[in-house]
């Protein structure tokens, strides 16, 4: 039986972090024995880690990772290690706040074996103009450095062959703020088999949004730089392989 790790980054959730366990957690439940939850609470200045905590004795295949950084990304970047390290089949990314629904992941799961990514495409986003914006320059900036058409770099839904992962997540620093826009470009420009697949995507109402207007920008300028550095990077691979 294939092994899911459900990996989730959170940050000061504790008014939902309860409900989003228990939504999430009969999916790896029903999985076999190996399947887990995996939640990275590192940072939290509430009450999310002694909710979590309290919550593995009814809930055993719910893990926490509370040694990584604070940020969104390099959360992201601990867990899919973590995964990788553990030797699950499948990683499948989502975040904590309430806005993703597990009752579309089973559609995702079912096409395991058709494709090795299969990644949520938000066409009626609820988070606001702004993030919708930010995410529509990304595409197009992603298409004019790499080439690439993606219809949604940084949905928090994704279903990933760990095997595929594990082929490019050690070109990213463990401090990397996008990792989930990088890989979607990897897997594109080297071709994998991906899907981009629609999803509802819902407007938070509960928590604490670690990333404001300012640091949508200051991390976009970042990016400009990084998205240079990572073409240079490709480029001279491709050469290497020639």
């Amino acid at each position: 039986m294939d092994i899911l790790y459900i990996v989730m980054p959170a940050y000061n959730e504790e008014d939902i972090i309860e409900k989003i366990v228990k939504k999430w957690y009969p999916i790896v439940n029903e999985l076999g024995e190996e399947s887990r939850l995996i939640i990275a609470d590192s940072g939290s200045t509430d009450k999310t880690h002694a909710i979590l905590v309290a919550l593995k004795a009814d809930f055993p295949k719910l893990q926490i990772l509370s040694n990584t950084q604070k940020q969104h990304g390099p959360k992201c970047i601990a867990l899919y290690h973590y995964a990788i390290q553990m030797k699950a089949d499948y990683i499948f990314q989502t975040d904590s706040d309430g806005q993703t629904n597990p009752d579309e992941f089973d559609a995702f799961w079912k096409e395991r074996h058709t494709y090795d990514i299969i990644q949520g495409k938000r066409l009626n986003r609820q988070d606001g103009k702004c993030r919708e914006f930010v995410e529509h320059v990304v595409c197009f900036l992603l298409r004019i450095y790499f080439k690439v058409v993606i219809p949604d770099a940084n949905a928090p839904f994704r279903l990933m062959k760990a095997e595929v992962v594990a082929k490019y997540l050690y070109r990213l620093p463990v401090d990397y703020n996008i990792p989930n826009i990088m890989l979607s470009v990897y897997f594109t420009y080297y071709k994998e088999s991906i899907r981009f697949r629609e999803i509802s995507f819902g407007q938070r109402t509960t928590g604490k949004n670690s990333i404001n207007l300012r640091k949508i920008f200051t991390i976009g300028f970042r990016a400009l730089g990084d998205f240079w550095n990572f073409r240079r990077e490709i480029k001279n691979i491709d050469s290497a392989f020639r």
